[in-house]
């Protein structure tokens, strides 16, 4: 699946079959649905669902926190819009 694929999916109820749990993840935050998107990503261990994790965060507005999963993801905060991190995340995970 391609960028443009996955967010044109956003148009649905669900996310589309298949999806790594990654994906399903940023699927629900392009949702506006951030709870379910932690409970996907918060028993991953690697450095991309910290990522994510840390997006979850900013997007709740606890930058203590999201500091944290940044530092565990290995970047630094990031200072672009959360739509752009999110989109850069969503390239990430659908190459």
């Amino acid at each position: 699946m391609d960028q443009a694929r996955f967010e044109a999916s956003l148009a649905g109820g669900t996310p589309p079959a298949g999806l790594s749990e990654h994906l399903q993840a940023l699927w629900w935050l392009g949702h506006g649905e951030p709870e379910r998107a932690h409970h996907l990503v918060q028993g991953l261990e690697d450095a991309g669902a910290a990522a994510i994790h840390a997006l979850v965060h900013r997007l709740e507005g606890d930058l203590d926190n999201a500091r944290y999963w940044y530092g565990r993801a290995g970047v630094p905060f990031c200072g672009d819009p959360p739509e752009q991190e999110w989109q850069q995340l969503v390239q990430r995970f659908v190459q």
